[in-house]
């Protein structure tokens, strides 16, 4: 059975319910699904409205659900239709619980608490924001991580992926008629990484930007003995200083953010490490 109706319920915004099951699907490529997201479930009314569509689009049920009062009646209604229902978070929490030696708290969307970590990635997103592109490269001391890189080598959605984690991120594109600022070689706080790809990568890449821009396709911006040049041009510029390479012409941007803070935990246990030459990853 290569279709489904995939029914994800929560008491909570439901982010943790969707990533489990993004992070699923991805092993399965010829499964054509629809999901039904219902978030904030809380009362039995809203629990008979979700009831209804998962009665009429039969399918698997996933959901995370502290309510336990909300969690039998949803599950004895899926049982009378005959349809499984994970509850996709109990064996970790169970797991933590025996570890720990304590029971979980009931309450729904408590990791979405408004505590001291929310703030410090909204202020890193808003750094992020601010610093994209080789803006206000003044500031860069201030950044966890610097990302340099020739134009369209996933420089900003990584950044961005990255404050969505927590870390102030700047970026500069790496240009070879302009150099970047002086204060770029300088840095001492923030891990500086170059991000690489493959010249017929970026070709490709680049040729959908000006596609979705309506501008021509034909331009020095694409031509391959060019973006030849680019990409060795940055690529010596991170060998002479030093810099960590990652290459992302096969890495998604989770890929390529996970490496990235791999390579910052690294270097704060062994900076000597970090002193002597590139690491390609």
């Amino acid at each position: 059975m290569n279709r489904l109706h995939l029914h994800l319920l929560s008491d909570s915004t439901g982010e943790t319910l969707e990533m489990i099951a993004k992070a699923a699907l991805a092993q399965f490529e010829d499964a054509q699904v629809s999901r039904h997201f219902w978030p904030m479930v809380r009362s039995q009314a809203h629990l008979d409205r979700v009831m209804r569509d998962i009665a009429a689009n039969p399918g698997l049920v996933l959901f995370t659900m502290v309510s336990h009062d909300i969690r039998r009646m949803l599950e004895d209604r899926c049982r009378a239709l005959s349809l499984p229902a994970v509850p996709v978070m109990d064996a970790v929490t169970d797991a933590l619980g025996s570890f720990l030696g304590q029971e979980a708290r009931g309450r729904p969307g408590i990791q979405h608490t408004l505590d001291a970590a929310y703030f410090a990635r909204v202020d890193a997103i808003h750094f992020t924001i601010a610093h994209d592109d080789g803006l206000n490269w003044e500031n860069w001391e201030e950044a966890d991580i610097v990302l340099a890189g020739v134009s369209r080598s996933s420089k900003t959605p990584t950044s961005i992926y990255l404050a969505n984690r927590g870390y102030k991120v700047a970026n500069i594109p790496i240009v070879v008629e302009s150099p970047p600022p002086s204060a770029l070689f300088g840095l001492k706080s923030p891990l500086i990484v170059g991000l690489t790809t493959a010249p017929e990568r970026l070709i490709q890449i680049r040729r959908n930007r000006l596609l979705t821009m309506n501008q021509q396709s034909e331009t020095s911006y694409v031509d391959m003995e060019r973006v030849k040049g680019e990409v060795q041009f940055a690529r010596r510029m991170f060998a002479d200083n030093g810099w960590p390479v990652i290459d992302v012409t096969r890495r998604s941007i989770e890929e390529t953010a996970s490496a990235i803070i791999t390579l910052l935990k690294d270097r704060d246990a062994n900076p000597e490490a970090f002193q002597d030459g590139t690491r390609p990853i």
